[in-house]
């Protein structure tokens, strides 16, 4: 124990107390900021984004445009590329990482050891950035394969199950689907099929 009461190894911050030491907390703050993943709620991507950002935190949120269809129209809306997941620059130390976590819509900083956020390195960041802004096509529906079996989850044909064909366009797919002893194909949006 300290003179004050707290624990040898650990450090106070705003009432909460932390691990480290004060002088590992010193030297970090000498280190540049580096890139975490941030867990946030459940669509809750863009809102933590804006929040981080009214704190000066620089933020990235790579985030794609997919075809959203209703009953009576369809829609081009920007989707998150990872969904629930964000990244932040921030200085590695303890304070900076409470400060990201007590923004509205954040759970945690993913780590592959407890209580020691893993940093995503630059590299990464920036060839995810080059590889959105270049606007190349790449595969937003990877998990969705020509001959699997898929349900329909929206729309008139919800329930009906099938045989995925082949793609018609980014967002679009040929679905064949047996009715009656027949098979038909029908144009589905990708957003309302999911695989078997």
């Amino acid at each position: 124990m300290t003179m004050h009461g707290i624990p040898d190894g650990v450090i106070a911050s705003d009432s909460l107390c932390l691990p480290g030491r004060y002088d590992e907390m010193n030297t970090l703050s000498t280190v540049e900021q580096q890139w975490y993943a941030l867990y946030v709620k459940s669509r809750h991507e863009f809102i933590t984004h804006g929040e981080l950002l009214r704190k000066g935190i620089e933020t990235y949120l790579p985030s794609i445009k997919r075809m959203q269809q209703w009953k009576d129209r369809k829609k081009c809306i920007e989707f998150p590329l990872f969904p629930g997941y964000l990244f932040v620059c921030v200085d590695p130390t303890p304070e900076e990482f409470l400060n990201v976590l007590r923004t509205r819509g954040a759970v945690n900083l993913v780590s592959m050891e407890p209580g020691s956020p893993t940093p995503v390195a630059p590299e990464e960041i920036d060839s995810l950035r080059i590889l959105l802004e270049s606007g190349e096509d790449f595969d937003i529906y990877p998990h969705l394969k020509e001959g699997m079996r898929v349900r329909v989850k929206r729309g008139p044909l919800k329930g009906a199950l099938g045989i995925l064909e082949g793609k018609k366009d980014k967002y679009t797919f040929l679905v064949g689907i047996e009715l009656l002893g027949r098979s038909i194909g029908v144009k589905i949006c990708a957003d309302d099929i999911e695989p078997l």
